[in-house]
């Protein structure tokens, strides 16, 4: 049997009490159906013991049923509209399409968007098929919030990922938490684990624009300028070294070039430091001294820190301060990136990347890829591809067809409007989705699949734990299982084995043969625990804590890095303001799933334009306003908002809604390292609608 009717071992359907891992954020909270509630209800799982569940965890199975959900194949027809088909002619469009552009234009006319709310073994096989046809252009949005993180922290430490766990977070003195907000992006580590954390004792240092459900509980807000984290967390280096609360025994034995760094830190003026980041000096020395001073000190780093045109260097800058204070290898201490879907981990640990194989060795790498070749029977390409972004701009010119898994990329990559019509210059464009998203809306072909709730799998979340997920019910109409899909069409485009009708279990046994990451870990060994990641043989469960002895790349030393200062690429103009974006507690990503969720509409914040009261009086903006928010790249209406929670200069929204899109107004420059947009400094003008010159749409 095939697609939606087939039924292993794996992911035969239940009575709807099966016990699985909530789709939304990398937190990793056990969830089961609820016959009595009609709602999802936690169990006690690895991350959330007490069987804790946010809202959007509860509301997790609202819109399986949904009467808008995608249960039929689609094909644009003749007149450009989309209308249904059977799978075979979709099928048979895809499988055109693809040759006539690899005939046409070669292989790397082909891009391929994994999603980092889809399966590992959903992502390993996509970034199977991408290098069996014979490119290196597959990518995950991870690429989009934490791609930075992760280079900084693999350069330095060997690893990028969480150096930690959620589980010792108690056991910090202080907890310094840069461009996250927890209390609302990931509830259940903040609830269950930092708060705790607070409440007996721990000092919270929190690093953001605004005030924030975070902030609430902190005891030193740096409310800086967007943008501008190098110069704020250089002087805060500077304070350990000048007042003496850099860890000595640790620099000794684990860190290189402290003399040189330190005379590089001579440079720096800890005043001059503060006024460019937009923070009093005396409140920075203060923060300073409460990480500096505690034995034990955990830094958090979220979008934030990440999505700027220099993530990368922001990230090495945290690693400098975590290195002076002694704060790597031990519990309640680290570097700990705090991800955003619940499998952006997992997606890039499989090799859904474009200068990786599984398990981040590099393509370039010709014994890895050997090893690879040993189990797919091919060889991968050796040169790596494009990443998202990069495949996006090239959209109708060295691209001219995308296969988009999972994902809304017209509402999600920066530049909205751009992207929009780069979409539409594509010879072929697939998409896999469970609901009409605004990129539905430029496919060619449409392959309904499954959400969440129907299929099995594993997930990778924060903290590298690989947790099961277990279908409660099948897929709607004729939508069918994303693996079942990908594995129908790589059986079809490609001659390399390992794409027969394959079950979650058979795929992840084929990922732990290749994935070193993975190595010694078992479908049946996760059971309804967890395998944590690095997973030797002697550990019942994984490490848990990084870098103890040596680092990553088998290092005993990382060395400190002086970080100059990055101007954000927008210039802000006399009457502009800062954009910047974000999440609230009730939605999720661009909210093709959470807008179409009864009880997160009925919870839903307000997608209002945060606006200080000294900057809406400067523009005659009120409370209630809708006003025009512009720039030469786009523009929105958006209500107006108007609280001293955002720093003046300063303009917040959310990225949830289609309407206002955000993503009109944000920047494509790129990291040069990690290829990662610029979401969070944007130049924008603000006025109440009706008082410009046109108010027509961009």
């Amino acid at each position: 049997m095939s697609g939606g009717e087939r039924a292993s071992e794996d992911d035969r359907t239940s009575s709807g009490d099966q016990k699985s891992i909530c789709p939304f954020c990398g937190v990793g909270c056990g969830v089961r159906y609820s016959e009595d509630t009609g709602k999802a209800v936690g169990w006690r799982a690895p991350v959330n013991q007490r069987g804790e569940l946010c809202p959007k965890g509860v509301a997790a199975y609202d819109v399986v049923d949904h009467d808008e959900r995608l249960t039929r194949p689609l094909v644009r027809g003749e007149d450009g509209e989309l209308v249904a088909s059977s799978w075979d002619e979709a099928l048979n469009r895809v499988e055109s399409g693809v040759r006539r552009i690899s005939e046409a234009h070669g292989e790397e006319a082909l891009a391929f968007f994994a999603s980092s709310g889809c399966t590992n073994e959903e992502n390993y096989l996509l970034q199977k098929l991408a290098r069996a046809l014979g490119t290196n252009n597959v990518d995950n949005c991870a690429r989009l919030c934490h791609s930075s993180t992760v280079a900084a922290m693999s350069d330095r430490f060997g690893t990028g990922a969480m150096t930690n766990t959620i589980r010792d977070l108690p056991e910090a003195d202080a907890l310094l938490v840069a461009g996250a907000n927890p209390a609302e992006q990931h509830p259940i580590i903040f609830s269950s684990y930092v708060a705790p954390a607070v409440k007996q004792g721990a000092t919270l240092i929190h690093i953001d624009p605004r005030e924030n459900a975070t902030t609430r509980h902190a005891d030193h807000h740096l409310a800086l300028r967007p943008g501008y984290d190098i110069p704020l967390l250089n002087a805060m280096c500077k304070v350990l070294v000048e007042e003496g609360l850099v860890d000595d025994e640790f620099v000794e034995a684990r860190v290189e070039g402290f003399d040189e760094f330190e005379d590089w830190l001579a440079g720096i003026a800890i005043d001059s430091a503060a006024e460019k980041a937009g923070v009093e000096e005396s409140a920075l020395r203060s923060a300073a001294r409460a990480y500096g001073e505690a034995d034990r000190s955990a830094a958090f780093t979220g979008m934030g820190m990440s999505q700027h045109r220099c993530g990368t260097a922001n990230v090495h800058a945290l690693l400098n301060l975590a290195l002076l204070g002694g704060n790597v290898g031990k519990r309640g201490a680290g570097v700990n990136p705090l991800r955003g879907k619940n499998n952006v981990q997992g997606a890039g640990d499989v090799g859904a990347l474009p200068d990786v194989l599984p398990g981040y060795r590099a393509v370039t790498d010709a014994e890895a890829r050997e090893e690879v070749a040993d189990e797919w029977g091919f060889e991968p390409p050796a040169e790596p591809g494009l990443t998202e972004v990069e495949m996006t701009h090239r959209f109708g010119d060295e691209i001219r067809g995308a296969y988009v898994v999972g994902e809304n990329i017209a509402a999600t990559e920066p530049n909205a409007n751009r992207v929009a019509r780069e979409l539409d210059d594509l010879d072929l464009l697939v998409v896999q989705d469970i609901f009409p998203t605004e990129t539905v809306r430029h496919a060619d072909v449409v392959l309904p699949a499954s959400s969440w709730a129907e299929k099995a799998g594993t997930v990778t979340n924060t903290d590298r734990q690989v947790q099961r997920m277990r279908p409660a019910t099948a897929p709607p109409g004729e939508a069918r299982r994303d693996l079942d899909i990908i594995c129908e069409l790589g059986a079809r485009l490609t001659d390399a084995g390992g794409f027969e009708d394959r079950a979650p279990s058979e795929v992840f046994a084929e990922m732990t043969r290749i994935n070193p990451l993975y190595a010694g870990m078992s479908y049946e060994g996760i059971g309804e625990g967890s395998q944590r990641w690095p997973f030797p043989e002697d550990a019942d469960s994984g490490v848990e804590i990084l870098h103890r002895e040596t680092f990553g790349d088998g290092s005993k030393r990382a060395t400190l890095e002086p970080v100059e200062d990055v101007d954000p690429a927008d210039e802000v103009g006399e009457d502009q303001l800062v954009l910047t974006t974000g999440r609230i507690l009730s939605h999720f990503n661009s909210g093709a799933v959470t807008r179409r969720s009864g009880i997160l509409t009925r919870l839903r914040s307000d997608d209002a334009l945060q606006i200080h009261p000294d900057d809406a009086a400067e523009r005659n903006v009120e409370e209630g306003d809708v006003v025009v928010v512009e720039n030469d790249r786009g523009r929105v209406e958006a209500t107006a908002d108007v609280t001293p929670a955002v720093r003046p200069g300063t303009a917040f929204l959310t990225f949830h809604f289609a309407e206002p899109l955000v993503n009109r107004l944000t920047g494509d420059e790129l990291d040069p390292v990690a290829k990662i947009p610029e979401y969070k400094h944007s130049a924008v003008s603000v006025r109440v609608s009706g008082t410009g010159e046109s108010d027509d749409e961009s």
